[in-house]
């Protein structure tokens, strides 16, 4: 194992999140990827051409393009084709997912989950809340009746806060990694630093960018940019206060957000599935093939939409005293 450097572990603990540059390998890594979705964009813009929604299927594109002009054309993100999720509510049976295999190869990418272990341990789950994100320069996106866009930028949070009390003494680690450069003008992330030493704070709900954190809980004055490369790392702590830019550039702003935990703890999200990236003391445990994952995946939307799910996933309310 290679892994992180003492030094760098210790500026984690110490600032909350760490940059590491060029940790994702292009050819091994975010190539495949990009074909992958290429093929998974081409399949969506033939079903929506044929369907009459868009009046072209813009082959001769290049993705970042085709995908701007998509969305604008039919107003919708149409995430969900492209994420490795499902969405929390309204589960179909047809509900879709990408599950492919350049997705799973990231999930398991050795110097990924080298750097990982040497946070966490080497006992590595692959927690369920995790998301590819695709987004249009806002004003070139899709756009609510009020003109908001449906996907622009995200507000203040703690990924603590986003998922289930269950898992608050589980140390999830967060990994954000850029498939396109995303600088300032891109929408790139933004961290507060140390901030994590606060302990989980209060949420509330808050329009199209969902929860967030009241500037009375918690101030934004030494807010950091953190524009990253195409193969760059940010791993950051559970309770670490972050949020995204607006993507006021030309282009797409496209990232992986993944996380990881040690066996045996909660996730947070225990209707989805995760699974054993690596053990140490038990190699034969961590699963190996992306087949194995996509049936997990499709076993849970099939229960979900079966059962008509509608538990919460997350513990906040519009109605506490900090969201008045």
């Amino acid at each position: 194992m290679t892994g992180l450097t003492t030094e760098q572990v210790e500026r984690f603990h110490e600032d909350g999140y760490l940059v590491v540059e060029g940790l994702i390998g292009i050819d091994e890594v975010l190539e495949p990827l990009v074909r992958e979705y290429e093929q998974v964009l081409d399949r969506l813009a033939r079903e929506l051409y044929a369907a009459g929604r868009i009046a072209d299927t813009y082959a001769d594109l290049p993705f970042g393009e085709r995908f701007i002009r998509i969305e604008r054309e039919t107003n919708e993100t149409n995430a969900q084709y492209f994420d490795f999720s499902l969405p929390q509510g309204n589960i179909k049976h047809d509900t879709p997912m990408w599950l492919g295999p350049a997705v799973f190869q990231a999930l398991v990418y050795p110097p990924l989950l080298d750097a990982v272990e040497s946070i966490i341990g080497g006992e590595i789950f692959s927690n369920p809340v995790q998301h590819v994100r695709i987004k249009s320069p806002e004003r070139l996106g899709a756009h609510d009746e009020s003109g908001r866009t449906k996907m622009g930028a995200t507000n203040w949070h703690q990924d603590n806060g986003v998922v289930l009390p269950v898992a608050d003494d589980s140390d999830i680690l967060t990994v954000w990694f850029s498939l396109s450069d995303a600088r300032v003008e891109h929408g790139c992330l933004q961290v507060i630093p140390r901030s994590h030493r606060l302990g989980l704070l209060a949420h509330c709900p808050a329009g199209p960018g969902g929860l967030e954190i009241p500037e009375r809980v918690a101030s934004r004055d030494e807010a950091l940019p953190l524009p990253t490369r195409r193969g760059d790392v940010i791993f950051m702590h559970k309770q670490t206060i972050h949020n995204s830019l607006s993507n006021v550039s030309d282009e797409i702003r496209w990232s992986f957000d993944l996380r990881y935990n040690p066996i045996g703890q909660e996730t947070g999200r225990g209707a989805f599935p995760g699974f054993i990236a690596r053990s140490r003391s038990n190699p034969e445990r961590a699963l190996r093939t992306r087949d194995e994952w996509e049936a997990l995946w499709f076993a849970a939307r099939a229960h979900l939409a079966d059962v008509q799910y509608s538990e919460p996933f997350n513990r906040w309310s519009a109605d506490a005293p900090v969201c008045a």
